[in-house]
């Protein structure tokens, strides 16, 4: 799994979360709610230290993060998050590897 994140939505994180240190690290976890690829869950966020790794990518000196025990949401896909222009915030594509 890649975990793609444009440089603007990467900017946008670190301005909605109000982040000034550099090595921050934000992690994508797995919840139960609506807008996700798989009925009943979504993804959620929060500002964590990785404890097991699945997948990372450093943009903005900011590392994003899944980890191990959420790696079966992403089974089969990529993630690729961009900025809705017109929403002004990320979106998220689940891109189908296969």
């Amino acid at each position: 799994m890649q975990l793609l994140i444009s440089k603007e939505a990467a900017k946008w994180y670190k301005s909605e979360l109000d982040i000034k240190d550099t090595a921050e690290h934000i992690r994508f976890y797995t919840r139960y709610g609506f807008g996700g690829h798989i009925p009943g869950f979504s993804l959620g966020i929060s500002m964590d230290k990785p404890i097991d790794i699945y997948t990372s990518t450093t943009i903005e000196d900011i590392t994003f993060f899944v980890e191990g025990k959420d790696a079966w949401y992403f089974e089969g896909y990529d993630l690729k998050i961009n900025m809705n222009r017109k929403l002004q915030e990320p979106e998220f594509k689940y891109i189908d590897k296969e």
